[in-house]
């Protein structure tokens, strides 16, 4: 487990190492992530990559070890907002709003995103 911990750790550092490197707009881990991913294609691909870590899909248990713990990631999440309640009681309602609508956008472009691609994929079919 240590070593494919060490795996995605190590997958993250090179996805933000490149990022600061050549100053591209993407947060680190998503590069580290989308590395990791061709990599774990690759082993699937090529047997020979199947060693250590990479074998026995090590890494794809750790990952789901990680993802049943992700809820303690928001207890630092949770004492910042704490620490910043007199921010809350002051500037509350704006966030507030700001929040609802931010929400209300994301669910209307989704929706949207479903609508239109599910026509395409209707019109597609016919066409075949």
């Amino acid at each position: 487990m240590i070593a494919s911990l060490s795996v995605i750790l190590i997958c993250q550092l090179i996805g933000e190492a490149a990022v600061r490197a050549l100053r591209v707009p993407v947060p680190g881990p998503v590069v580290g992530l989308a590395l990791l991913f061709v990599i774990l294609i690759m082993r699937d691909h090529f047997t020979v990559l199947a060693r250590g870590p990479l074998r026995e899909n090590a890494v794809e248990g750790t990952a789901k070890g990680m993802l049943a713990h992700l809820s303690l990631l928001f207890v630092p999440a949770g004492v910042g907002v704490v620490q910043q309640l007199d921010l809350l009681a002051t500037r509350g309602l704006a966030i507030f709003v700001i929040l609802a609508a931010s929400v209300l956008v994301t669910l209307l472009v989704t929706a949207g995103t479903f609508l239109i691609t599910s026509r395409l994929m209707r019109s597609g079919r016919k066409a075949s």
